[in-house]
This record gives structure tokens, C-alpha cells and sequence, in this order.
């Protein structure tokens, strides 16, 4: 037997292990790095954030991802050349984390990496006919192993496409190992730039488990800031919002899009909501002479409203429920009260109360697909539903 089989077949034995998920998402704040515990494996997984923190990108990375970030038209050879740039230094932030929380790379099982997304083209998106749902993420596994000397599990949308899914939403897998409680049904909202929602039953039955995008989270508030409020990178505390008023012809305008009424689960990106939507939105309301406050208020409104519609036209399948929010929008409190005040039914709460910080809990889920390909692959989930496929994910990088 191979060596590193020998070591995958004693990880895989160990009652738990100690797992860095990584995430790094589309508006290029830094590298979420959690450091958990998890403890078993499927429904009997427990998992402790042991430490958390984001590593900020420098404007270099920005920059460099920017150029070719949601763009079908790219330089070829920098895709080539970030692909093993990024993986190398998400190795050198992993290495520097570690010593500054006083562990050593040999205490570490895995690394879970999510890899930068630089495009996301669901069929329903890119509309090729004859070609499948696709997705890329950049970042290689193999350059991360080698750089830490740690397992490294990466590119975990892939298998999900293969399967028959659209690469996202993947938090479904973790939410239901971790938050799924018998004692109520759970709505686990995260607003990143995309907003996405897991819908856990308090049966506890798989097939009931539903997921899927909704629409913009952070990703049009962010573009904006970032264009006309540089060096800001995202509305603080919503000031930029809270100073204007709410457009209702451009927020009828950026609600006209055929996403919005395609069936669940869908997924999408900034591939679709970019700063060249809203412009097609203010040609079409003639609204192009807006404030810029304005702009950032309907902006807003538009993220909370596409979140609530999404969950009232589900309603039906979910019954009652109590919402958790997690990902960068739970710090936008205009988000916050524009999604509370529409659904008065609900009690909204963020991870924070089941003991997960909201801003590490994509990369704690990570953690849980890499414990789950190395360990687990007992655990049935939705695989009835569309969308969903009951899978193992993730690809095995060895550090030699």
C-alpha cells in the first residue's frame, strides 16, 4: 500500500481531526482561515472553531483577480500563471496564521480550500446549447500540500457539476450535518455576494433538505463602493445607504430579470449581477441621474427583497421557521432591518447564537465537506431533489 494511502486510511480512522477550511469569496476582502475540530463524521459530526481569522488581500491580488474575475474575454496565460501563484499564497497566509496561533503544520490533518472563483456559468446562465453547467475556481491544491506540508482537499464543485448539480449552493452539505436540530426548522441565510439559503426540516429527513441562490447579497453594493467610493471596498455600517432614499423605478427595473422567476433551486453570480446590470437598470428607468446614496439605498432594498421574495415563494415547503444569517451582509444593519421588517412571522438570528461566527461559517463548512471526503461518505442528503446530488466531494492533494 501506498504511504499516503496508509496516512488517508489512518486519518479516516481517527475519532477526530483538526481541519483548516479556507474560503475566499467574491468581494475579495481576504482569505477566511478557520481552524476546527470536528469530531466524527456525518450526522454525528461536532464541530469546534478553534481559531478564526481573515488574512486581507493586498491591492496586488485584488488587481490581478479583477482582471480576470467574471470576464469571458481574459489574458489565458494569467489565468495559467494565478492558478498556481494563488494556491502558493494561500499556503504562505495558512503558514503565518499557524504561527501566530502557536500550532505547528504536523498538528494540522487537512486543509479544505475552496480556491478563488473566477467564473460561474450554470446552463441557465451561459445558455451554450449542448454543453453542461460549469464553474471554475483557481487556486491548486497541489501547490497548497506542497507549500505547508499539509493534505490538502480542494476544488469541491466540480464533483457536484458531474453529479448533476450546478456546483452551488454547497453549504447545503454542511448546514445539515452541523445545524440541522429536530427541536425546529432552520432557514441558514448567507449573504455573501451571492445570497443563498438552506432550508434544515426538524425531521431530520434529507430529501426534505432544500437549497438554493436567491440573488445579490453584497455583490452590486460592493461594486458600486468600490467604483465611486474608492478606497472603500464595501458600505460600512450602511452610512453610504442610510443617506439616500430607496428609487422605485430602478428598483422595479433591476427586479425585471428572468432570474427571478425561474423555478428553485438556480444558482448565479456576478457573472449576472455586475455593475453593467445596474447601468441596464438605469437606462431602462432612466434613472441614470441618481445620487449615488440613492443608488446604494435601492441597491440595498433590492438585495433585502430578492432574499425575502425567495423565501415567501417557498414558504409553502417550509412552514415555520427561524432564519440564521451568516456571510458579510449580517454586519449591513439597513440589510438587516429592510429583510426583518418584511418578515415580521420570523425570527431572525444570526450563526452567532448556535456558536459559529457568521463570518467564519463558509470556511467551517469546508472544513466539513474535506472531513467528509476523507472520512465520512455515510450520510445520505437530498439526492431526491433536483440540484442536490448525494455526493462526496473534494480532490486529494498529497504534499509530495
Amino acid at each position: 500500500m501506498h504511504r499516503h494511502i496508509e496516512t488517508l486510511q489512518q486519518l479516516s480512522s481517527k475519532t477526530e481531526r483538526l481541519i483548516i477550511g479556507l474560503m475566499s469569496g467574491t468581494s475579495l476582502d481576504g482569505l477566511d482561515v478557520a481552524l476546527c475540530k470536528i469530531h466524527g463524521d456525518g450526522l454525528q459530526s461536532k464541530v469546534e472553531l478553534l481559531e478564526f481569522t481573515t488574512v486581507e488581500y493586498d491591492d496586488t491580488y485584488r488587481r490581478l483577480i479583477r482582471d480576470i474575475f467574471s470576464k469571458r474575454d481574459v489574458d489565458l496565460q494569467q489565468v495559467c500563471l494565478l492558478n498556481p501563484w494563488i494556491g502558493t499564497l494561500h499556503g504562505e497566509m495558512i503558514l503565518e496564521c499557524l504561527k501566530n496561533w502557536q500550532c505547528q503544520p504536523e498538528d494540522i490533518d487537512l486543509i479544505a480550500s475552496h480556491g478563488q472563483t473566477i467564473f460561474h456559468a450554470p446552463q441557465s446562465l451561459h445558455g451554450v446549447a449542448d454543453m453542461p453547467n460549469a464553474t471554475l475556481q483557481i487556486g491548486d491544491g497541489d501547490h497548497l500540500a506542497v507549500k505547508t506540508g499539509i493534505i490538502t482537499i480542494s476544488d469541491f464543485r466540480q464533483k457536484h457539476i458531474a453529479a448533476g448539480g450546478e456546483g452551488a449552493p454547497l453549504a447545503v452539505y454542511g448546514d445539515f450535518l452541523v445545524f440541522a436540530d429536530r427541536t425546529e426548522n432552520r432557514v441558514m441565510l448567507n449573504m455573501g455576494g451571492i445570497a443563498n439559503f438552506t432550508f434544515l426540516p426538524a425531521s431530520l429527513d434529507a430529501q426534505a433538505v432544500f437549497s438554493t441562490d436567491v440573488g445579490t447579497g453584497n455583490t452590486l453594493m460592493d461594486a458600486y463602493v468600490q467604483k465611486y467610493f474608492a478606497p472603500k471596498t464595501y458600505d460600512a455600517d450602511a452610512a453610504i445607504a442610510r443617506a439616500g432614499q430607496v428609487n422605485q423605478a430602478l428598483l422595479s427595473a433591476l427586479k425585471a430579470h428572468d432570474f427571478f422567476v425561474q423555478g428553485f433551486p438556480k444558482t448565479t453570480g456576478p457573472e449576472l449581477f455586475n455593475l453593467d446590470y445596474l447601468a441596464r437598470a438605469q437606462t431602462a428607468s432612466q434613472t441614470q441621474q441618481l445620487s449615488h446614496e440613492d443608488v446604494m439605498a435601492t441597491l440595498n432594498r433590492f438585495s433585502a427583497d430578492m432574499i425575502v421574495d425567495a423565501l415567501n415563494r417557498c414558504a409553502g415547503a417550509l412552514g415555520e421557521y427561524h432564519l440564521y444569517g451568516s456571510g458579510g451582509g449580517v454586519h449591513n444593519p439597513l440589510l438587516m432591518d429592510n429583510i426583518r421588517s418584511q418578515l415580521p412571522q420570523v425570527s431572525v438570528h444570526s450563526t452567532n447564537d448556535l456558536g459559529i461566527n457568521p463570518d467564519a461559517k463558509e470556511a467551517v463548512l469546508f472544513a466539513l465537506l474535506a472531513n467528509e471526503c476523507v472520512a465520512g461518505g455515510k450520510a445520505q442528503f437530498g439526492n431526491a431533489r433536483e440540484g442536490i446530488p448525494s455526493v462526496t466531494m473534494g480532490k486529494i492533494s498529497f504534499p509530495d
